[in-house]
């Protein structure tokens, strides 16, 4: 990773949060109690999963992944501003900073995937219950899984290794951690093949998990006003309650980070809105499931159930 022949740059000096030095601590509180929430909450939702054989059905094979992902996406970039946060040295290495960028880069694209994949289920689910087992079988699920991975692969690498060409003149990144576009502003290369890939690759991974979406609810609201009924309509909710819950607040936060930086407002406001993306969603999403979810909060009685038993 070291490019000392290209870059004179050799270590990048992050900014971090827009924060107070005496507001230093009860931010270092407020984020390690959210991210030990996160990793709390999402390890829960695998575990239970893996112990009620109720659960083992596609949408929660998928939704097991989709926490691990979570956890993983929030570890690239939380506990390194928590360590800055508490030892105020906020410098990061050159490889380091590019590992950073290919693991955030990796995650964020299989959260994605993720999405448009448990959206599909969804839709076999309401609009082909009577084949469901049929069409998501073990074999479709792990191919889109394997498809979901491979792809975020590929769009991580090619990004980690165009921007690994670059030389940087500068070395103060305005962020909490080592943002691609952040990085592409600090470089003193030719940086239109950078902003080429990102544009293409990323319109492209943006419109087919959006579409995916946006055709599998389109296909779902189509079957129930076709037959209108309170049963249907509750049964939809109930089966599409939690994974629209979090598709709004995963797009939601991340229009907002695209509004942000292409508004030209300030960096606190990028920062801000980084910060839910990064650090609030992937908290929330096992609440959200948990909650609207019937068969985990089922589960999740049934463990708490036998935890007593057992204590006694």
């Amino acid at each position: 990773m070291r490019r000392e022949n290209q870059s004179c740059v050799s270590k990048f000096l992050l900014l971090g949060l827009p924060i107070h030095p005496e507001q230093q601590g009860v931010f270092f509180a407020l984020f390690l109690g959210m991210y030990l929430t996160t990793v709390l909450g999402n390890l829960l939702i695998i575990l239970l999963i893996r112990l009620d054989p109720h659960l083992h059905t596609p949408m929660h094979f998928f939704l097991s992944h989709l926490a691990l992902t979570d956890v993983s996406f929030s570890s690239v970039t939380v506990p390194k501003m928590l360590m800055d946060m508490q030892t105020q040295d906020q410098s990061i290495s050159y490889a380091g900073c590019i590992t950073q960028v290919y693991f955030f880069m990796f995650f964020a694209c299989i959260d994605n995937l993720l999405l448009a994949v448990m959206a599909y289920d969804r839709y076999v689910a309401i609009c082909h219950p009577l084949h469901y087992a049929i069409i998501m079988r073990e074999e479709l699920c792990l191919c889109l899984l394997s498809g979901s991975w491979l792809l975020s692969f590929v769009s991580a690498v090619t990004h980690t290794l165009l921007l690994d060409q670059l030389s940087f003149c500068a070395d103060i990144i305005p962020h909490f951690f080592c943002d691609l576009a952040a990085l592409l502003k600090l470089s003193c290369s030719n940086t239109s093949l950078n902003e080429l890939v990102i544009f293409t690759l990323g319109s492209a991974v943006f419109i087919f998990r959006l579409s995916g979406i946006l055709v599998s609810y389109g296909c779902i609201g189509f079957s129930i006003l076709r037959v209108p009924s309170t049963k249907g309509i509750c049964k939809a909710l109930s089966t599409c309650g939690s994974h629209l819950s979090v598709v709004s607040l995963f797009y939601g936060t991340m229009m907002a980070v695209y509004f942000s930086s292409s508004s030209g407002q300030s960096h606190n406001k990028d920062i801000i809105a980084s910060v839910m993306y990064t650090v609030v969603t992937p908290m929330l999403n096992p609440f959200i499931y948990s909650l609207r979810n019937r068969d985990m909060k089922l589960a999740l009685g049934i463990l708490f159930r036998n935890n007593n038993l057992f204590a006694k």
